[in-house]
């Protein structure tokens, strides 16, 4: 339940949109990063696809990161 799946995308060391999964959705944070933002958000399958992510990559590897969980 402390796992938070995050997936950053940066040009030129800017970081311009992320998924969070705490948040459920992107948020951007340029022009840019905004308007994929909504158009992203709009899509319910590729929302519940990064949802999805958590469970797949983060709740799979974490007990080698943390062997005694």
């Amino acid at each position: 339940k402390d796992i938070q799946y995050v997936d950053s995308y940066c040009y030129n060391k800017l970081e311009f949109i992320r998924f969070d999964s705490n948040v459920g959705k992107f948020v951007g944070y340029t022009e840019l990063g905004v308007k994929n933002a909504e158009i992203w958000n709009n899509n319910p399958s590729y929302i519940a696809a990064m949802k999805a992510q958590r469970e797949t990559y983060c709740l799979h590897n974490v007990g080698l990161w943390y062997p005694n969980m």
